[in-house]
């Protein structure tokens, strides 16, 4: 006997945690357009049309720019499945949790992992890449998180392609929690692969990861002396049904890309500089308020990440009593930290659409009345 089922009433969160941020309502009206098969002339050209807006967004001419399928976990494993192969040599900085994935990952796919240590919310400099990538000789992939998620720190990037390439390696940087939020150049930077999320910067839903790889790494990809050992995150079939010769490889979600190719024009109707500098006004007038209620940053200024900002938790409040205060009195989502943060931190995201003053003006007023005892 079939069990009934209530319409479905979920609430209209304020979302300012580290994802998914708020979604602009003119993605979510493009997302309610019929769907079209997976080899129309329509969906075809959309295709074209999506890459050409990634490569754009990206800031680069890389001919293998595209969204695969899941989210920024999957470009990660499509880093790393598609250009490691067993007993290769990656170094990655090692900093937060994201990094500590990118590990695990590595060596599911049989590399020798060199880790360069940091503590959490600390950043690396190129003295100490360089270093490494010299001690550890052949390296094949030096992976870097741009913007860590976990702490709120923005990796600066000037000297890490230098030498990466100095060494030989390929430069590979998760740019999840920056693409389209802070300033980020793959082509001029000297990145070889990246990827990133839809539903962070972009103001998408989740379920893309929008990835590119540069002539330099296909090369190697298409060196390899053994089969990439998965199928679903292949490149080297992908990247068949992305050109011009659209062999199908699986069916992709016609309603996430539609969501993805409005937000990527949002985007770019704004201008991306722009849009980099609104994520970093709108970030320091939180930092403003925040210690102005006498909270602590855990990230110093210089390295502090604009889309995402971890705020100390201050002695004696339980962190999730007030996160659960600000759900269910406000309707304002944040989230805590994890790991060797847990309970210390909160992560509050200031991410594409959910970047705004009134968002700001609005959680600093509610925590305001949670700390001083009003709720």
């Amino acid at each position: 006997m079939a069990t009934a089922v209530n319409d479905l009433n979920v609430p209209h969160r304020l979302l300012l945690g580290p994802g998914p941020s708020a979604v602009h309502p003119r993605v979510l009206r493009t997302m309610s357009t019929a769907l079209v098969g997976y080899l129309d002339p329509e969906w075809l050209a959309l295709m074209d049309e999506e890459q050409d807006l990634l490569r754009a967004v990206f800031q680069t001419a890389n001919a293998l720019t595209l969204p695969m399928s899941g989210t920024g976990s999957t470009g990660m494993e499509t880093a790393f499945c598609n250009f490691v192969e067993p007993g290769d040599t990656v170094v990655i900085g090692c900093n937060g949790y994201f990094s500590e994935r990118m590990c695990e990952m590595a060596r599911l796919y049989g590399a020798k992992v060199i880790r360069i240590e940091k503590p959490w919310g600390a950043v690396l400099t190129p003295a100490e890449v360089e270093e490494t990538l010299r001690a550890h000789r052949p390296v094949k992939i030096f992976a870097l998180i741009h913007a860590e998620t976990s702490t709120g720190a923005l990796q600066p990037l000037t000297g890490m392609a230098e030498a990466a390439h100095r060494h030989g390696a390929l430069f590979l940087i998760d740019c999840v929690t920056s693409l389209s939020g802070v300033p980020l150049n793959i082509d001029e930077w000297g990145v070889d692969v990246a990827f990133s999320a839809s539903q962070k910067c972009l103001g998408c839903p989740p379920g893309l990861s929008p990835f590119t790889a540069n002539e330099r790494a296909l090369r190697l990809l298409h060196a390899r002396k053994t089969r990439v050992p998965n199928w679903y995150l292949d490149l080297t079939m992908i990247e068949k049904y992305w050109n011009k010769e659209r062999l199908y490889h699986h069916t992709p979600s016609t309603t996430l890309h539609y969501g993805l190719r409005e937000g990527l024009r949002l985007v770019l109707e704004e201008g991306l500089e722009d849009r980099w500098f609104r994520h970093q006004a709108i970030a320091e007038y939180l930092w403003e308020k925040m210690e102005n209620l006498g909270l602590k940053l855990f990230v110093p200024r210089e390295h502090r990440l604009a889309s995402l900002t971890t705020v100390c938790v201050p002695e004696g409040v339980e962190d999730a009593t007030v996160r659960t205060r600000l759900r269910e009195i406000y309707n304002i989502d944040i989230a805590g930290g994890f790991g060797p943060l847990k309970g210390k931190i909160w992560r509050v995201g200031l991410m594409g659409f959910s970047s705004r003053r009134e968002n700001v003006t609005l959680l600093s007023e509610a925590l305001r009345e949670i700390l001083h005892g009003r709720n």
